[in-house]
């Protein structure tokens, strides 16, 4: 585990002057400068900076005029963030007037869009759904000085620059994902992660709850897959698991963060954990012992089995009855010890049960060697290194139509080291530093593969070497940032010499937070 980085102040440079409304900073301390409206993580489309700024005070309301219920959750949520380091009572209302005030019904916005719009009196947040109000909180947060995200009283003032930012994402899907199956991690755990993406609009969570070292879902027709086959993780240890009700809690609270949980069992390979639960699904019988290693490529279901594909249908209904969100992953990569032909006739036969269930496939991108359903996705993670067949098989099946994820390991897996000093981590795909997870263009990086099938990006937290939520947030920041802006932001905005300025402010953010993070030489952080 690694030391919590100290706060670090950062004056930053005003977009415009301060208003007179609210009441002056206290003798003494001078009143810092709001920051710039486009001093945010991901870049916003469009912003509009005006004179002057908002301040905060014990007077403001949280306003919700007319507002449902779910707007109104919203409304609390950001009044749960901003309470304890304001001291302010900052209640919500549905009562009109100036303040902070969220509301339905802006036009053209789609379902995660927003319009921010900061005066001298009031900041309104507009949005069409539920969705763009709570993104365009992650932005009204990062205008407020980054004090404003600890849990005790701050002396403030608490400043929004003037202007008006709108802002929506260039992808739909914007993913980041966990690995609870080498390394389980709790759902207090998971839960922290959870909120961190919010901040950076990521909307959806990737579980890769299967593997060969623990198997972590419930699966009420098949008990001894989390009794024994969740019983421990790499290195040893007691290992985990969820039950439905974790799960469900799990679910719950991406839903309240608007992230939408993506479950993964992968298969026909990284199967060993279920392999070793139960012996029918063994081609001869017998299972195999749990495992505690990090090879990959030895395992594989029978294919030829029937009881295979009953094995497959009870743990894909389950999984799809307890999880609201379109998408079931089903693996798919590294199953070196399965035929080309098995696997062919594996993901053929299991990709009609996900559809079943009323699902949408996703597959690792090995899925694109078999016959893609229609509809279904593919999750590209290969990289430089990667062969030119191999890429343009991937480039074929998004031109007929299959929809693509990119996730390409040299620039978005979260999991490779740094530099070689980097003492969590591996480095198979090569060292990735901030610059080089961020300074690639997701609509033109698989050659051949039409700009209109890449459906968003994901950065995947493989946790072989990773066991606590400071090493998961030491490898996720600050590359976890720059994957969020290459999902959300429009291309025209990518910029590194820009961005790095951006993400550079974030530190004292992450700081308050108490979000570890490995200070990349590439970024020029704050001192002082």
């Amino acid at each position: 585990m690694r030391p919590r980085r100290l706060l670090c102040s950062l004056v930053l440079v005003a977009a415009a002057g301060l208003s007179t409304a609210g009441p002056a900073p206290a003798a003494g301390r001078p009143a810092a400068d709001p920051a710039p409206l486009d001093r945010v993580v991901p870049a916003p489309a469009s912003v509009r900076p005006a004179q002057g700024a908002y301040r905060l005070t014990d007077r403001t309301a949280i306003r919700v005029p007319g507002a449902t219920g779910e707007t109104k959750r919203v409304a609390g949520y950001l009044a749960d963030v901003l309470r304890p380091s304001t001291g302010y009572p900052l209640p919500v209302t549905t009562r009109g007037g100036d303040g902070i005030v969220l509301r339905l019904g802006a036009e053209g916005l789609g379902e995660e869009g927003y319009r921010l719009t900061v005066t001298g009196r009031a900041v309104t947040l507009s949005a069409s759904r539920p969705a763009g109000l709570f993104r365009g909180v992650q932005t009204l947060r990062q205008l407020l000085p980054a004090a404003a995200e600890r849990r005790t009283k701050q002396p403030g003032p608490w400043t929004v620059a003037a202007g008006t930012v709108t802002d929506t994402p260039r992808y739909a899907y914007r993913g980041a994902m966990l690995d609870v199956s080498r390394h389980f991690f709790s759902v207090e755990k998971v839960k922290r992660y959870i909120d961190q993406l919010a901040l950076y609009k990521i909307n959806k969570l990737h579980l890769h709850l299967s593997d060969d070292q623990g198997w972590r879902i419930a699966i009420d027709s098949w008990p001894r897959l989390t009794t024994y086959g969740g019983s421990t993780q790499v290195g040893g240890g007691p290992g985990g698991y969820y039950t439905k009700a974790d799960y469900q809690e799990i679910v719950r609270y991406a839903q309240s963060r608007y992230l939408t949980v993506v479950p993964e069992i992968d298969m026909p390979g990284h199967t060993n954990a279920a392999l070793a639960s139960y012996a029918e699904l063994n081609c001869d019988g017998i299972a195999p012992p749990l495992y505690t290693g990090t090879n990959v490529g030895f395992s594989s279901f029978c294919v030829p089995k029937p009881v295979t594909y009953d094995f497959v249908d009870d743990v894909l209904r389950e999984l799809a009855a307890m999880t609201p969100g379109p998408y079931l992953h089903i693996g798919g990569d590294e199953a070196h010890s399965t035929s080309h032909e098995d696997y062919v006739t594996f993901m053929n036969k299991v990709q009609p049960v996900v559809a079943k269930y009323g699902k949408t496939v996703i597959g690792w991108h090995q899925l694109t060697g078999a016959t893609p359903i229609k509809g279904a996705v593919a999750q590209y993670w290969g990289y430089d290194a990667t062969g030119a067949a191999e890429k343009a098989q991937v480039a074929e099946a998004a031109k007929k139509g299959t929809r693509l994820i990119l996730s390409p390991a040299d620039r978005a897996y979260l999991d490779m080291k740094y530099t070689k000093d980097t003492e969590l981590g591996l480095s198979w795909a090569g060292y990735v530093e901030a610059r080089r997870s961020y300074d690639w263009d997701p609509g033109a990086y698989l050659a051949g593969a039409p700009a209109g099938s890449v459906l968003g990006v994901e950065a995947p937290m493989w946790s072989e070497t990773l066991s606590e939520s400071d090493q998961v947030e030491y490898m996720a920041f600050p590359r976890l940032p720059g994957i969020a802006e290459l999902g959300w932001s429009p291309a025209s905005t990518h910029d590194w010499d820009t961005y790095k300025v951006r993400l550079a402010s974030q530190g004292p953010r992450w700081d308050a937070m108490g979000i570890d993070y490995y200070r990349s030489p590439q970024v020029p952080w704050p001192t002082g």
